[in-house]
């Protein structure tokens, strides 16, 4: 019989072991990502207060164009940033979920620095 891998029990592994070097706080909050087969979620959380501080994901109302592609991934960038910008944030540790750095992950945080967040 032919098992296959869990890949998502892969990721999870590969994103405890990087959570266990990055840490967010109020001054530079951790860009967290997380990417489902149908939509994209980002938010900057305080992980010293445990608190949320700004949050945008794809299946908003403002991204019913969209969907779940990369043009949607870099418009939550770009939401994420302006939000962070009212809350006066700048500077952010991006962590990528233990997703591999390329497509939607990689156009959010595309979509991020072009809105003016730094990381």
């Amino acid at each position: 019989m032919v098992t296959k891998p869990d890949s998502n029990k892969a990721r999870l592994k590969r994103h405890k072991r990087v959570r266990g070097k990055i840490s967010g706080t109020a001054d530079r909050p951790r860009l967290c990502v997380y990417r489902s087969t149908n939509n994209i979620y980002a938010q900057l959380i305080d992980d010293v207060e445990g608190k949320t501080l700004v949050a945008a994901s794809s299946n908003e109302k403002t991204f019913k164009d969209y969907g779940g592609n990369k043009d949607a991934a870099r418009e939550v960038g770009k939401v994420l940033a302006e939000r962070a910008k009212k809350k006066k944030i700048k500077t952010v540790v991006f962590d990528r979920g233990g997703y591999v750095y390329t497509g939607r992950v990689a156009a959010l945080a595309e979509g991020a620095r072009e809105g003016g967040l730094e990381f």
